[in-house]
């Protein structure tokens, strides 16, 4: 089977840290939609609140107002970039730990977010910083981990040794 063959070649620490997240991304929203009510917050600091909002679009709600059709476009860019992830990801050595890491968070985030997607047509937002007027777009576990990815991935390409060709 293919998806056995995947996830021994990859090191199955790094799906234990992708499930992790998920569940952990899953659980975080499942508690915002049971305890704030829609559109509602708990302030926790000066300039950091829980609350429970939806992103019909992608990041910073690109698209969110265009009608329905942006649901299954950002659904199925999700698919293809996660499948795209996880091959990546097995056919990293297992000496790449930084790169194997920034794929695995990567890939748990876009997954975490694709099942919101799938079951509600959007995806659940709680996290909310701000200062005075300005306000951060409200995130979730999964963006935060996928922009820890993103960094480490530009970290890494910018680290690495050139592999040399004998």
């Amino acid at each position: 089977m293919w998806l056995l063959r995947l996830l021994k070649e990859t090191g199955w620490h790094w799906w234990w840290l992708i499930l992790l997240f998920i569940m952990l991304d899953q659980a975080s929203k499942q508690w915002v939609l049971h305890a704030i009510p829609y559109q509602g917050s708990i302030p926790l600091l000066p300039v950091f609140e829980l609350a429970h909002v939806y992103n019909r679009g992608a990041a910073f709600s690109f698209l969110s107002n265009a009608g329905g059709w942006q649901r299954w476009f950002f659904t199925g860019i999700a698919v293809v970039i996660s499948i795209v992830i996880a091959i990546w990801l097995s056919r990293v050595g297992r000496a790449q730990q930084k790169l194997s890491l920034a794929l695995a968070l990567v890939l748990a985030g876009a997954i975490g977010n694709l099942i919101d997607r799938v079951i509600y047509g959007y995806v659940i937002d709680m996290l909310h910083v701000f200062y005075k007027d300005w306000s951060y777009p409200v995130f979730n576990l999964a963006d935060s981990v996928i922009f820890i990815g993103a960094v480490l991935l530009i970290w890494d390409s910018f680290s690495s040794k050139p592999e040399v060709k004998a």
